[in-house]
């Protein structure tokens, strides 16, 4: 075998040099730089359902803060207090097993709908999206449409492009402020909010929120919009986990589309060898995170179907059928079966294990809802003094009640002790307190047992709350006695 051979593959001796070779260095960017995206203006049947979604979700969330419950406000996390309003119901921080139901039902409903429907939600009600969409609504208003707002960012500044972009980020801030003041009073009552701007006498913790909760609005959407999605929300990042050949996405069909050629009017396109895309690109400037769908599905893709809007616009204007970007399935696209058939396909083993599971965290929420009594009773033994000998010769032990009303209106309550032979509360065997509505009292009552029935050592007694004018809503808590 060659010197110059290694098992007989040839080898390529290179003799070495004189002087070392200069090496080319080549600087490489690991992140791609910013492209400022200017969204097209689209009117289509998609975008008069995202108009509605984002009008549905912003009567919400600024209307609900102003509704009234018996006299206070509908919905309001009173974190200071400790007491959390939800409609006709009073939540405690022991009740943070609700909270914990409500996040996975949210998580699970997620799932179910991402595994049917793709990203629906991003592109219809997600919070990013739908603030986006009013700053881009503002910003259309005041500058302009895409080649308007193109042109003015290129233009040198001047006044009438200082005029425009100050009424612009002026309408942004007063909105982002507005945003942050609204969300606050989910947490301090807006009524009391409202008294305070005048003499803009807020918290300090009131101010804080509504400056960063507003500079968050005016950040994410007027500045950072598609780069929330690509780079900082993780749902795009594991949504595909989810998907499968039968979850419904927005797709360009290339059989159909391709060869994409610009075409004269009233031509046999087909004739020439060219597909249905005219190949106008209006699919790429409407969209809102500067993807072309065209070359497949993408993780940046919301799902907004600002694209099919664009392209059924098209089509109708040169006269070919609609749909060469649509809402389909991968099966579907691929001839699996035909796209009416998308509704037989949905009860599918992930979406059955995702909707049981929801569905099972969901009726375990509702029936402990539903059983749920508006008390809480916390019990603790004076711990200074263990036990004690009254002057009739009973042995006592001293307990504080903790009891907390969580219902809308006042109720009196009585409480009884049991668990031992003639165990009574200090002078009589029941005590009775009246709580106000969604407040809490404190009952302190001293337990006396004859000797006999409380030897040395712990015995297990019971103390029960229940309201006198409903006695339904009761609740017994255990407790320990300390005899001698």
């Amino acid at each position: 075998m060659s010197k110059n051979e290694f098992k007989g593959i040839p080898i390529k001796v290179v003799p070495p040099a004189s002087e070392p070779a200069e090496v080319e260095m080549e600087q490489v960017a690991l992140y791609e730089t910013h492209k400022k995206i200017y969204p097209r203006w689209v009117t289509g049947r998609f975008n008069n359902w995202r108009i509605f979604f984002v009008i549905a979700t912003q009567l919400f969330f600024y209307g609900v803060a102003w509704l009234q419950w018996n006299d206070r406000q509908m919905l309001l996390f009173d974190l200071v207090n400790r007491k959390f309003f939800v409609f006709g119901f009073v939540f405690l921080p022991q009740d943070f097993i609700y909270l914990t139901s409500l996040l996975l039902i949210s998580a699970l409903g997620l799932f179910v709908w991402t595994s049917v429907g793709g990203r629906l939600w991003c592109g219809y009600a997600c919070p990013q999206t739908v603030y986006t969409e009013i700053f881009l609504w503002m910003e259309k208003w005041i500058e302009g449409d895409r080649p308007a707002r193109i042109k003015l960012d290129k233009a040198p500044m001047s006044a009438h492009k200082f005029r425009l972009k100050a009424t612009k980020h002026l309408l942004w801030i007063l909105f982002s402020i507005w945003t942050g003041f609204t969300f606050v009073g989910y947490f301090t009552p807006i009524r009391d909010l409202l008294a305070a701007v005048p003499t803009l006498s807020f918290g300090p913790w009131e101010t804080f929120w509504v400056l960063f909760y507003g500079f968050a609005t005016y950040g994410n959407a007027g500045w950072m919009r598609e780069q929330v999605c690509k780079y900082m929300c993780p749902y795009a990042r594991f949504q595909s986990a989810m998907f499968d050949a039968d979850t419904l996405i927005i797709s360009y069909d290339a059989e159909r589309g391709d060869p994409r050629g610009s075409r004269r009017s009233g031509t046999d396109h087909k004739a020439e060898g060219l597909g249905d895309c005219i190949d106008c690109t209006i699919c790429v400037q409407v969209c809102p995170v500067g993807i072309d769908i065209r070359d497949g599905l993408q993780y940046e893709c919301i799902g907004c179907a600002a694209c099919i809007d664009a392209c059924d616009g098209v089509m109708d204007k040169v006269g070919y059928p609609r749909g060469l970007i649509r809402y389909t399935t991968e099966k579907a696209l691929s001839h699996g079966y035909p796209e009416k058939d998308f509704v037989k396909h949905i009860a599918r083993p992930r979406v059955i294990g995702y909707g049981l599971i929801l569905l099972t965290v969901t009726s375990i929420m509702a029936a402990s809802l539903y059983m749920r009594v508006p008390l809480k009773v916390n019990v603790m033994r004076d711990r200074n003094a263990l036990v004690r000998e009254t002057d009739e010769g009973l042995l006592e032990n001293s307990y504080r009640l903790n009891i907390q009303n969580a219902d809308e209106k006042q109720h009196r309550y009585v409480i009884r002790v049991g668990g031992l032979p003639d165990v009574k509360i200090e002078g009589d065997t029941r005590r009775e307190i009246v709580v106000g509505p969604a407040e809490a009292e404190v009952a302190s009552v001293r337990v006396q047992v004859e000797p006999q029935h409380a030897t040395r050592g712990s015995k297990k007694i019971w103390f029960e709350v229940q309201a006198v004018d409903a006695p339904s809503i009761s609740v017994k808590e255990k407790a320990a006695f300390i005899g001698r």
